[in-house]
This record gives C-alpha cells, structure tokens and sequence, in this order.
C-alpha cells in the first residue's frame, strides 16, 4: 500500500432517516445490502452522504434514502477517512429527517399514508 492510499475500514456506521417504514429497514438489514455497500462504498469519509435505492418489491415505485457516514473505523482507530473492503463490518443507526419519496407500496410492511 502506497503511502497516499487511505487505511482499510474495520467499520462503518452508515445513518439513515429515523422515519424510514419497517419495510425498508428490513432491507437494509439483508445480507445483501450490506455487501453491497462493502462492494460499493470504496473509500469515505465521515459526513459523505449517498442516495441509495431501496427495493419496495413488485407493487410499487421506488424509494432512494440518503445514507450518511456517521463514524469510520481502523485497525487503529476512529478516522476521517478509510476504504472500504470486503471484511468492513457494516452498521447503522437513525438520524433526525425525513425519507422523501412518492412510493405507493401495496404490503403490510410498507407505508401508511
């Protein structure tokens, strides 16, 4: 590794909107999302901020919520800035603010309007 390459990440702590529907935590909390994010985050800094799509099934539109980097962890320690690997733990937790979007979800777990 370079002396300019960022340390790998043992952990990041991605936020999300505290409103977010328990539909769509059960997504983020799939094994699937999280190696996504291990396969598509690459390096981050805390406070970078995303727009990721949520899948709301077959029965409706989508949703995009903004995932913030709240904390990024090393071997070392906390930092401001690492890359993400295949072995980074992923974590969340809620922040203040809304999920804007206009999807029409037809489950049980989805909104309610």
């Amino acid at each position: 590794m370079a002396d300019t390459d960022p340390p790998r990440a043992t952990r990041v702590v991605l936020s999300y909107p505290e409103n977010a529907s328990d539909w769509a935590r059960e997504q983020f909390e799939a094994d699937r999302y999280r190696s996504y994010f291990r396969r598509s985050l690459g390096t981050v800094s805390v406070g970078d901020v995303r727009e990721e799509f949520v899948d709301v099934g077959c029965c409706g539109d989508s949703l995009d919520v903004e995932f913030r980097v709240e904390a990024v962890e090393t071997a070392a320690g906390e930092t401001d800035r690492a890359a993400v690997t295949e072995t980074t733990e992923i974590a969340y937790v809620d922040r203040e603010g809304d999920v804007e979007g206009g999807w029409r979800v037809q489950s049980a777990a989805g909104p309610v309007e």
